[in-house]
């Protein structure tokens, strides 16, 4: 690449002296001569260009036999000029060069740099440039002649991200880069250095790490399925079977969201059904069967029955089920499940499917459009109350603790449930199941019925086992036990038993989870 710029270099460098030369040669033939029009340098030059541009004013001309060659070489450089010129000019316009000096153009504005144009790349770019009309969308990669053009302004350029990220010069806020293919930052060449450059990385994972460095954060797009599924619909009081069809990606998503937030009532008995192969699932979060029944109904505690024949057999069950959630990885036969439940079985609760795309009529989720946001990517408000519990933790400690940005996956993970949770605590107190939205009037509103009816100390007593099997069962997915000290080394925990065998101190520590609605529905306006 080097060789190949001296190489231009010389070449120009040549012909400019070429061109002075035949200008000099001009000038001092013509203006010796008493007739010539040409006196002075500055007349050759107006000459000279005159002619190569194909003008041809005629008001200056050569009169000598040396001025009129140099016109005749003027004149037959002057189409190869304009055919060079007018090469060039499509070139720049054709290749990226058009698009970095729009881009120098746009140094102040937010740029937002996907590594490449896909769907999922697509519908988030859209939702951004929604969002934020002082947006930059750059892809990484030329748009396929096959793909719709976007419904939004943007450049494409095959630069590497340092290469773009430089033409910023650190103006404006930083550049958001993402990666949308899973585990991108790990066979994508781009991704190398982005770890040294002043951006925010945001890449695609199949594990549920949340960052790799400080400015590389990880999003799973199953993780993300899983929690909009229950926000949006969450569990009711009167739904005791849930059938899930398909233990794939989505699927271990979707029950591990249900174990750790689908917590209602201190009697609840839910029966969870999952059809799909769930060996390896049952071999990692090995101490469920602590809190959980497995693979037998319980009429005093939820279950987990994980079946391994064919869910077409089971018409009692489909038939008797609240709410079967077809979560399959394959688009294309969770439809064919779904058209064949619809036509051969005879149901009384919801289908939820999930897709790709909303289907007028049927209850869909996992949408591109809900899964491709900023909320869910970016995760700013997604988090907000997740990243507002661990601040109002570290001002009502004593000792040292981590800022949200310093927490590990685990404990990021327990703040981000116990945020998810004040939904249902939010339900719970208002008995009104029609709530999906945590806001910052229902939380107050929530918080205020907390306090009216926690005198009560049956009330009271029904509160903390509530949180205390929140508590528990997200410990126990992530296979810890009791200790008589708190041991993360050793995954042991001095609560992880049941709320009868408690302290009076221990179980009064469940209250906080209730208390801290009254503090965070004002940060929430």
């Amino acid at each position: 690449m080097k060789a190949k710029k001296n190489l231009y270099l010389s070449v120009i460098v040549m012909l400019v002296i070429v061109y002075i030369g035949l200008l000099t040669i001009l000038y001092c033939s013509e203006s010796a001569n008493d007739q010539s029009m040409i006196r002075t340098f500055g007349d050759a030059l107006w000459y000279s260009l005159v002619t190569l541009t194909t003008v041809g004013y005629g008001d200056l001309v050569p009169v000598t036999p040396l001025g009129h060659m140099v016109g005749i070489i003027f004149l037959l450089l002057s189409a190869g000029i304009m055919v060079t010129l007018l090469g060039g000019l499509l070139s720049f316009i054709a290749s990226e060069g058009m698009p970095l000096f729009l881009l120098c153009l746009q140094k102040k504005k937010n740029w937002y740099y996907f590594a490449d144009y896909g769907v999922e790349s697509n519908t988030l770019a859209a939702n951004i440039y929604k969002e934020d009309p002082n947006a930059l969308i750059i892809f990484g990669e030329k748009r396929s002649s096959q793909s719709e053009s976007p419904s939004y302004p943007c450049l494409y350029l095959s630069s590497s991200p340092d290469k773009i990220i430089a033409k910023k010069k650190n103006e404006g806020a930083k550049c958001k880069v993402f990666l949308m293919k899973e585990n991108d930052i790990g066979i994508n060449r781009r991704a190398v250095n982005l770890h040294e450059l002043p951006v925010e990385v945001y890449a695609r994972t199949t594990n549920g790490q949340d960052n790799l460095s400080d400015n590389i954060h990880f999003f799973n797009s199953y993780e993300c399925c899983a929690r909009q599924y229950w926000r949006s619909k969450p569990l009711c009081s009167y739904e005791t079977t849930i059938v899930l069809i398909g233990f794939g990606n989505y699927g271990h998503r979707i029950l591990e969201r249900a174990i750790m937030t689908n917590i209602i009532s201190v009697d609840q008995h839910v029966a969870y059904h999952i059809f799909g192969n769930a060996q390896e699932f049952l071999h990692v979060h090995h101490c469920l069967g602590d809190l959980f029944s497995i693979n037998e109904e319980s009429v005093w505690r939820d279950s987990l029955i994980f079946h391994q024949e064919a869910w077409e057999k089971h018409h009692e069950l489909l038939g008797r089920a609240d709410r079967i959630i077809i979560c399959e990885d394959d688009e294309q036969k969770g439809w064919s499940i779904f058209w064949t439940l619809r036509k051969y079985y005879l149901l009384f609760g919801r289908i939820d499917l999930r897709n790709s795309w909303k289907a007028p009529g049927i209850s869909c989720f996992g949408t591109n459009e809900d899964i491709y946001t900023t909320q869910q990517i970016i995760r700013t408000d997604l988090n907000k109350a997740a990243v507002m519990i661990n601040e109002i933790f570290l001002r009502s400690v004593t000792y040292s603790a981590l800022s949200w940005e310093r927490l590990d996956d685990l404990h990021r993970q327990s703040k981000i449930v116990a945020a998810d949770h004040l939904l249902m605590k939010t339900r719970i107190l208002l008995k009104d199941e029609t709530i999906t939205n945590l806001t910052a009037s229902a939380v107050k509103e929530a918080y205020n019925r907390y306090c009216e009816t926690k005198s009560s100390q049956e009330i009271r007593e029904m509160y903390r086992k509530l949180d205390h099997m929140r508590s528990y069962r997200f410990y126990a997915f992530y296979n810890w036990s009791y200790g008589s000290i708190r041991d993360d080394t050793e995954r042991q925990h001095p609560m992880l038993r049941p709320y009868e065998e408690l302290t009076e101190e221990q179980k009064q520590e469940r209250d906080a989870a209730w208390e801290l609605m009254g503090m965070i529905y004002g940060e929430l306006e």
